[in-house]
């Protein structure tokens, strides 16, 4: 089995960053092509896994970790996730709360499948062709879970979309607390911020986009993913440049 060291970021707080700005975007993005452009969910799904497929395949065949390339899949899986779970929930008639519990159930056996052929889903243990593949297959079905749940919060509970994305950041908060605080697994720590992170970028995307009629900002989804684009793009450039910066160092000391 070829292996794959060093091909996945840091986890550190520019990685959240680009996290939940990746998702953010990947929802704006998704809405932009399926309704605001009206392609409709069935095709948009369809355009959006081909090219998850084609940055994918890119990802496992390189050798090493290219900042550009691991975030293009993290967005597409977002982009393809936004449009597979409207589909799901809205044109199969699913509903936000059938949909959330498919997609759990598939996340969850994902997980547990992983964790049967690998020994670990911990992050740092990603060693090989088929654990990425596997690492890569829980993203997109929490980034997918990620709309359902979101637009759960946002529509099906009443909450709104602030009401849930303050309903998401603070359960996200619980887990930055248990993280310092507590002895909880970091790897389920993990997995936990990470799903958490998409119903955020979920209710957020939609609270910038959405008009003022329905509780959004109404900034349009066309506006919110190119200022959302722009501020990924930036945060890539830094810290990529940053470890550039830091190996260089090392490198010179050793």
């Amino acid at each position: 089995m070829k292996h794959t060291l060093h091909k996945l970021p840091q986890i550190t707080l520019a990685f959240w960053i680009m996290k939940i700005c990746a998702t953010t975007l990947g929802e704006t993005g998704g809405d932009l092509l399926s309704m605001t452009l009206n392609i409709g969910y069935a095709a948009s799904t369809l355009i959006l896994i081909g090219v998850f497929l084609a940055t994918l395949t890119t990802q496992l065949i390189a050798s090493r970790y290219h900042p550009f390339l691991f975030w293009a899949v993290i967005l597409s899986t977002s982009t393809a996730g936004t449009t597979m779970s409207d589909y799901m929930d809205r044109t199969l008639g699913l509903g936000y709360m059938a949909g959330s519990l498919i997609l759990i159930s598939i996340l969850a056996l994902t997980l547990v499948i992983w964790r049967q052929v690998e020994g670990t889903i911990a992050i740092k243990s990603i060693k090989t062709r088929r654990a990425e593949v596997f690492y890569w297959s829980a993203i997109l079905f929490s980034n997918t879970l990620g709309t359902a749940l979101g637009d759960f919060l946002a529509d099906s509970s009443g909450l709104g979309f602030g009401g849930g994305a303050l309903l998401i950041g603070s359960l996200i908060a619980l887990v930055i607390a248990a993280h310092f605080f507590t002895h909880i697994s970091q790897t389920i720590l993990f997995w936990g911020a990470f799903v958490l992170t998409r119903p955020l970028g979920a209710t957020v995307g939609d609270l910038l986009t959405k008009p003022h009629d329905k509780g959004g900002l109404d900034f349009g989804t066309i506006g919110s993913s190119a200022v959302l684009g722009i501020i990924l793009l930036a945060f890539i450039l830094v810290t990529h440049w940053n470890e550039q910066k830091r190996n260089s160092v090392y490198a010179a000391r050793h």
